[in-house]
């Protein structure tokens, strides 16, 4: 029997028990892909991050993500945490850690350039592996059943529901302060979804948000990858941002959007996004969020 040893740490957040869970197995060798789903299945965050050898040496390693369900092609805080616990680490692999690095997935690469302050590593930004990918659009009905509310409190004045992606799609809509309170996951409506839009890349989920002031908060549900509510979702964050800047009538722009998410499950988290637009088109996003350690260990094998 062998021992991996892991890292938990708290991702989109400066206090610990905040943000969302991360468990990062930092040396994932000899692990085959249905250990590995065990091992995230025991853990039950929203996502587990196994760490390999690149295979190509002039990248930093390669990241595999699971949810408790599946492997997923890319997510957000898996790889802000997975970043934050390497950083902090002398050497991934036997290579001196810089400022950067870089990681395979299967989504693409994800450069992350390290935040520092009083020169320790405290979190990450990183760059989404893919431009954004408009989707399809998703009946304002269907999202209303699938977070229990009313068809009339999806807001349509922006935009309609949509499936939009920068490495992992989500399902995109807007309601009311009052009804991102009151929604609550239908897992019947979420299961006809994933029947009716079988093309996505990972289960049919919902990614809620609202207006408040200069900021947005929100919520994501994901009933079929048995996590219920997600404190944090920077892949999400990262497409929803991309889009909002894609309708923005502007050619050229630089926007910078912070969402709140978590607090209505007692895990407040802050995910930045930022968004280059030139000539129309969104050319780049990245993902920001500090991190705090919260425990380590071995596991058996």
């Amino acid at each position: 029997m062998r021992a991996k040893a892991f890292a938990i740490v708290d991702v989109f957040t400066t206090q610990r028990f905040g943000g969302n869970q991360l468990a990062v197995i930092t040396d994932a060798r000899g692990l085959s892909g249905e250990q590995m789903q065990l091992i995230a299945s025991e853990f039950h965050y929203s996502e587990t991050a196994f760490v390999l050898p690149p295979q190509d040496p002039d990248n930093s390693a390669q990241v595999k993500i699971f949810t408790p369900t599946n492997e997923i092609p890319f997510a957000g805080h898996p790889n802000i945490g997975t970043a934050f616990v390497l950083g902090r680490q002398e050497s991934v692999f036997g290579r001196w850690n810089g400022k950067s690095l870089r990681f395979e997935e299967r989504a693409g690469l994800v450069s992350v350039d390290l935040l520092r302050q009083q020169g320790s590593v405290v979190g990450a930004r990183i760059k989404a592996p893919r431009r954004l990918e408009v989707i399809a659009s998703i009946e304002t009905e269907i999202v209303a059943n699938c977070v229990s509310l009313h068809t009339g409190e999806i807001a349509a004045d922006c935009h309609e529901p949509t499936m939009v992606s920068v490495g992992l799609p989500f399902v995109v809509a807007e309601t009311s302060l009052a009804g991102l309170r009151r929604a609550r996951p239908n897992c019947a409506a979420f299961a006809a979804a994933d029947r009716a839009y079988p093309h996505a890349a990972d289960h049919f989920s919902i990614f809620l948000y609202a207006r408040t002031g200069e900021r947005l908060r929100a919520r994501m549900f994901a009933p079929l990858n048995n996590i219920g509510e997600d404190p944090a979702t920077g892949s999400a964050a990262a497409a929803l941002g991309a889009y909002l800047t894609l309708l923005d009538p502007r050619h050229q722009v630089d926007l910078e959007i912070a969402i709140e998410q978590g607090l209505t499950i007692s895990r407040p988290s802050e995910i930045k996004v930022g968004v280059c637009k030139r000539g129309g088109c969104v050319l780049e996003v990245t993902i920001e969020g500090i991190c705090v350690t919260v425990m380590q260990g071995m596991i058996k094998v």
